[in-house]
């Protein structure tokens, strides 16, 4: 579920701050992640694409 939201240009600098020790409450909050389906689409993702792209054939 979510409520169509785009936060895609906000992953990055989720994924760099969280990684570097920040919180993930504080850092929600900095990037105005209010709603709950926002925050569950950051706080459950699994990065995969390196691991698919090994198999995609050009």
């Amino acid at each position: 579920m979510s409520c169509g939201k785009p936060v895609a240009h906000l992953w990055e600098e989720f994924q760099t701050r969280v990684k570097n020790g920040e919180d993930m409450k504080k850092v929600l909050d900095d990037l105005g992640l209010k709603r709950y389906c926002c925050r569950a689409l950051f706080m459950g993702h699994i990065d995969l694409i390196d691991l698919v792209a090994k198999y995609k054939k050009f």
